[in-house]
């Protein structure tokens, strides 16, 4: 296929007065070159993601973006290839592609070794030190370019690139098995839907935490075996450790980092609970931790899960295409994204807010 015609500029939501007071304006920026190493995607779709929020108020614990000169935000991004570098041998234009949290890796290091890749200490973060997903023309690495296959929607695919297959990684470590009870505290927002759906193909048991009927309605139709609206339940853990056999869950995959003192009381009586760290809270507000002689008795477990591999995204896409992980998405056209970025900033939207590049 020959190459397209590649405008000089493109349309991008840029990030103005990164800290608490940031905001999100549509601007034109130059279309960037892609190295000999990389290729150069249009990005039909991104998805909006909390980690964006965090990254744009710049309450982690990392330098702010401006530090790496970045002013777009993003990591969920689904398109097509429109050139690729001299060295690109396996990728050519008109094949589909996503973006993912981490843009590249060294691919040569113990964690890189052992598929554990998204704890790659020279990892280069999406959005944060490379250019993320609200530009609509960007490079990637081909090496760590994700194939996107047919079937599978670009509104679908963006959202996997982060929220889904944070979810499978968070399952895989966790070690739970088919016809355990997991609990997604946050369960109705856009990473712990994908989590419901991937624990119910892989025959586990969800009960989601959440509040107000549009997350009720959207868990349940997605796979939930119940929903806890903690606005109305007065004792969310009593109702949790009634719904699960009257002991408690077998394990909480905390997506909502405002449930994190609460999370352990969800495995009730239960023996040998995991508890899954993937919410980041902004850094020094939360600490997680109770009285060692319940770990000791209770034989519980508190692990932390970053991002997901390449595996996993391939994994969670292959799901996509089977049909078992089904669209979450809001799709909105680009002049919705900054108010669609405070929306999610003010924690108003269940599921996910996709914007579509296409779509004025």
């Amino acid at each position: 296929m020959s190459e397209p015609e590649i405008p000089k500029k493109c349309k991008a939501g840029v990030v103005v007065n990164e800290g608490p007071d940031f905001r999100v304006e549509i601007q034109e920026v130059d279309v960037p070159e892609p190295g000999p190493n990389d290729v150069l995607l249009k990005l039909n779709a991104t998805g909006l993601c909390m980690s964006d929020i965090h990254f744009m108020m710049n309450d982690w614990a990392v330098p702010p973006m401006s530090t790496f000169g970045i002013k777009c935000a993003g990591h969920e991004g689904a398109g097509v290839v429109v050139k690729v570098g001299s060295n690109v041998q396996d990728w050519k234009v008109g094949d589909r592609g996503g973006v993912k949290p981490l843009w590249d890796v060294c691919h040569n290091c113990e964690h890189c070794y052992t598929g554990r890749e998204n704890y790659c200490q020279k990892g280069v973060y999406t959005g944060l030190v490379a250019t993320g997903t609200y530009q609509q023309y960007i490079t990637s690495p081909a090496i760590y370019t994700s194939r996107i296959p047919d079937g599978v929607p670009d509104e679908v695919a963006g959202p996997i690139m982060c929220s889904a297959s944070t979810m499978h990684r968070a399952l895989i470590d966790s070690g739970l098995k088919a016809g355990n009870w997991v609990v997604f505290p946050g369960g109705g927002g856009g990473v712990g839907i994908q989590g419901v759906q991937l624990a119910k193909a892989m025959g586990m048991r969800p009960i989601v935490i959440d509040g107000g009927e549009k997350k009720q309605k959207l868990a349940e139709s997605l796979g939930a075996d119940a929903f806890i609206d903690f606005t109305k339940e007065k004792d969310v853990a009593a109702k949790v450790k009634e719904i699960a056999d009257g002991i408690g869950a077998h394990g909480v995959l905390v997506t909502a980092y405002q449930a994190y003192n609460d999370s352990i009381s969800y495995i009730g009586d239960r023996i040998g609970s995991k508890i899954m760290c993937i919410a980041l809270p902004p850094a020094g507000t939360i600490t997680l931790g109770t009285d060692p002689n319940f770990f000791a008795f209770k034989n519980l477990s508190i692990t932390g899960t970053l991002v997901g591999t390449m595996q996993d995204t391939a994994a969670t896409l292959e799901y996509a295409r089977r049909g078992q992980l089904k669209s979450i998405a809001e799709v909105r056209g680009l002049s919705a994204m900054p108010e669609s970025v405070q929306q999610l900033r003010r924690g108003e939207i269940a599921g996910r807010i996709v914007i579509d590049f296409n779509k004025e």
